[in-house]
C-alpha cells in the first residue's frame, strides 16, 4: 500500500501491473464499507493491459476517517486529487455503488466510466434506513451490528450458502470499517441526487448491475442508462450488490468487451 496526502487526509492505494506511461490506466472505486482489496480479482485480470490503481475511500481501509458528515464533493475532490498527486490525467474508471456515486461526480475525467450496483439518487423514504445503520454502529458493538444484515443485501442466498473466502473477506472488510468513515459516507449517500449531471456526461458509459442486487435494484440502474445518451446497461444473472464479486467472470467479461471498444477514447 502506497498513501498520498490529499485534501490534507491520507488516501491509501496500491497499483497493479507495470507502471508504463504507455499504457491506459483503470481506476477502479470500492462500495461503502469495503476497501480497494474488495477488486483484487479484476486488478490481477486487467493488470496484463492497463496500470491499475485501486484506492480506498475515504474513511475506508488505510485511508483517513476524519469525524463528521462527508458529502460527494470533497469524495470526488480526493479522486481528483489522487489522480493528480499520481500525474494520471485521464483515465477508465469503474466504481461499484458508492464508487460509483463518486464517478458520476467527477465524470470529467475520464476516458470511460463503468457505474456498477450504484445509483443517481435515492428516495426520501430511505432516511429511515441510513438512521437506522448510523445508529446501529454507534452502540455498543459498532460495525459487527450490521455485517450480517449487510451480506444478506449484498449476496444472493445460494451464494451466502456456499461461504467461502470471499464472503468471510467481505464481512472482514465491513467490520474493520472505522465507524467514522461509515457513518460520514452514509451522511453523503443519503442525499445522493445527481439525476441533473447525468445528461452532462460526455465520455462512453457501461452500467451494470447485479439481477438480483436489493440495494440499488435494476431499476436504478436503468434510470442511469436511460439519462445517460448512448450508455450500455448489463444485467448480470446470479448476483445481487457485489456483482464483481459474485460473478467476477461475468463481471469481468463484460467490462473487457466495453473497454475493447472504447480502447482509444
Amino acid at each position: 500500500m502506497y498513501k498520498a496526502q490529499v485534501n490534507g487526509i491520507d488516501i491509501a492505494y496500491t497499483i497493479d501491473g507495470p507502471r508504463n506511461p504507455a499504457r491506459p490506466w483503470l481506476v477502479f472505486a470500492h462500495s461503502l464499507a469495503c476497501d480497494h482489496s474488495m477488486w483484487d480479482e479484476q486488478a490481477v485480470s486487467f493488470a496484463t493491459e492497463f496500470n491499475v490503481l485501486s484506492y480506498d475511500v475515504r474513511g475506508h481501509g488505510a485511508s483517513s476517517a476524519p469525524a463528521g458528515e462527508y458529502t460527494l464533493e470533497p469524495l470526488a475532490d480526493d479522486l481528483r486529487g489522487l489522480l493528480d498527486a499520481l500525474g494520471i490525467g485521464r483515465c477508465h474508471f469503474v466504481g461499484l455503488s458508492l464508487g460509483g456515486m463518486i464517478g458520476q461526480m467527477a465524470a470529467l475525467r475520464f476516458a470511460t466510466l463503468t457505474l456498477a450496483d450504484t445509483s443517481g439518487r435515492y428516495p426520501p423514504e430511505m432516511k429511515p434506513a441510513w438512521a437506522q445503520r448510523i445508529g446501529a454502529v454507534r452502540a455498543e458493538l459498532g460495525m459487527q451490528a450490521v455485517v450480517a444484515a449487510t451480506l444478506e443485501r449484498w449476496f444472493t442466498a445460494p451464494y451466502r450458502a456456499r461461504g467461502g473466502g470471499w464472503l468471510l473477506h467481505i464481512g472482514g472488510l465491513i467490520r474493520k470499517t472505522p465507524v467514522n468513515g461509515y457513518v460520514g459516507c452514509i451522511h453523503a449517500i443519503s442525499r445522493l441526487n445527481l439525476t441533473t449531471r447525468l445528461a452532462n456526461i460526455g465520455c462512453p458509459v457501461l452500467v451494470v448491475v447485479g439481477a438480483e442486487d436489493q440495494g440499488t435494484p435494476p431499476s436504478m440502474a436503468e434510470e442511469i442508462a436511460q439519462a445517460i445518451d448512448g450508455a450500455k446497461l448489463i444485467v448480470i444473472p446470479g448476483a445481487a450488490h457485489l456483482s464483481n464479486v459474485e460473478q467476477p467472470e461475468r463481471f469481468d467479461a463484460a467490462l473487457r468487451e466495453f473497454l475493447a471498444r472504447h480502447a482509444g477514447t
